[in-house]
């Protein structure tokens, strides 16, 4: 999963923001002329302890293209990071995860990526200056300062954990949550995704969520760009890896805009909506709360999708995803008596018997199973043998996984019990 995804262009920062004066130009070059010497200084140093003299002239010059490959940063396709991907798990047991299908099929520009390799060779206790005056800047009274200086932080949190560390130490995080509020999109597209790469770290896990973020994170998942939300969502997700921030998410409401960005994103933000819903809903107050704001419907409607285009694997690999929160939803009798009223069953038994998944297939037979235990548990047991369930089912508990084979026998059994009974 990437860090940072910006479909902005240098041109749509250099456009008049509705919140801007008329000083915004001479005040941002003010300001990244500053920054920028100091980055072009640290950059060059390093570079003369690391390359042989005969080379110096070159690379010095590379280094001190730094200012415009700053300026140029808004250019940037995509920011990536592994550490999100780790997090960003769909668990196959309760206590153990599987990471889920995840293609970062957006490579850096070149400039950004020559960029972050100077980042990377200069020292964090070397780039505190430069940090400082980028945390200074954030508090300016122009729109294009305050931009200009969440996208270099943005960019110097992006890979190192020292940075983020830095960064976090020197005060940025309180600084930046006014403007995930800003009515420009760009600066607050730029602070959000700040905030989410200095959230990568869980030092800053603390400081981010006792600042007060979650509810300016969640303005920003209502508010934001496509982008935005999507990495509002992802920041999110990292706070909620503390059991407590959970709670406090939900609470606040994150949950309702998440089910929008599942329904109305694009593919990136679905599986980033899915994803933080299912860390979220491990909680039972948070399965509630997601079933009042109407997430099972999308849910089946992208098992269903997937059924439909059953040669897409992104369609399978997001039905996979659905799956696996729909299963989370059936915690409880909610989530339950939803899955059945939106048409979950003869959706799950469809993936049953001709799912593209073998995973897919697993957790079909896992929500099913649930389904049959409880309240309603014997009336929809006669809901499954109405819909044919039993033959993919013995198919699966000789053919699927260990989990599948278990779970469907155990399935199996409870469907025969009403039979048994029915007979004596």
């Amino acid at each position: 999963m990437r860090t940072v995804r910006s479909s902005l262009y240098q041109s749509e920062y250099s456009t008049t923001s509705t919140c801007s004066n008329n000083d915004d130009n001479n005040n941002h070059n003010l300001t990244d002329d500053v920054i920028d010497v100091h980055l072009q200084q640290l950059a060059t140093a390093n570079n003369n302890k690391s390359t042989k003299s005969s080379a110096s002239t070159a690379s010095t010059e590379e280094y001190l293209g730094i200012s415009q490959i700053f300026s140029d940063f808004s250019a940037c396709s995509s920011d990536i990071s592994g550490e999100l991907q780790r997090l960003a798990c769909l668990p196959e047991e309760p206590n153990h995860n599987e990471a889920p299908n995840v293609s970062n099929d957006k490579s850096e520009p070149e400039n950004l990526s020559f960029c972050t390799e100077i980042v990377e060779s200069i020292s964090p206790e070397d780039l505190q200056p430069t940090v400082k005056i980028c945390i200074d800047s954030l508090s300016s009274n122009s729109v294009a300062v305050k931009r200009s200086a969440a996208a270099k932080l943005r960019l110097l949190a992006k890979n190192r954990s020292e940075n983020r560390a830095l960064i976090g130490e020197s005060g940025a995080v309180p600084a930046l949550l006014p403007l995930l509020r800003c009515a420009d999109p760009w600066t607050q597209e730029n602070a959000v995704t700040a905030l989410l790469n200095l959230s990568l770290l869980d030092e800053n896990k603390a400081l981010i969520a006792g600042a007060g973020a979650v509810k300016s994170l969640i303005y920003v998942l209502k508010t934001g760009t496509e982008v935005s939300k999507q990495n509002a969502a992802c920041a999110l997700l990292n706070l909620a890896m503390v059991d407590e921030n959970k709670v406090s998410i939900g609470a606040c409401g994150a949950i309702p805009p998440l089910v929008s960005l599942l329904i109305n994103g694009s593919n990136r933000g679905k599986k980033d909506a899915l994803t933080t819903l299912y860390k979220l809903c491990s909680m039972k107050a948070n399965k509630k709360r997601a079933v009042t704001a109407d997430v099972v419907k999308p849910l089946v409607e992208l098992v269903v999708a997937a059924g439909e285009a059953s040669e897409e694997q992104g369609a399978a690999g997001m039905a996979e995803k659905a799956l696996v929160v729909l299963s989370s939803m059936a915690g409880v009798e909610e989530g339950k008596t939803a899955i059945v009223e939106e048409g979950g069953i003869p959706a799950l038994v469809e993936v049953i018997e001709d799912g593209a998944t073998v995973k897919g297939k697993e957790f079909s037979v896992v929500t099913l199973l649930q389904l049959c235990e409880g309240v309603n548990g014997v009336r929809n047991r006669g809901l499954l043998v109405g819909e044919g369930v039993i033959p993919p089912l013995v198919a699966l508990s000789q053919t699927g996984t260990a989990r599948a084979k278990h779970k469907a026998e155990r399935l199996l059994g409870y469907l025969r019990e009403p039979r048994q009974e029915g007979c004596s």
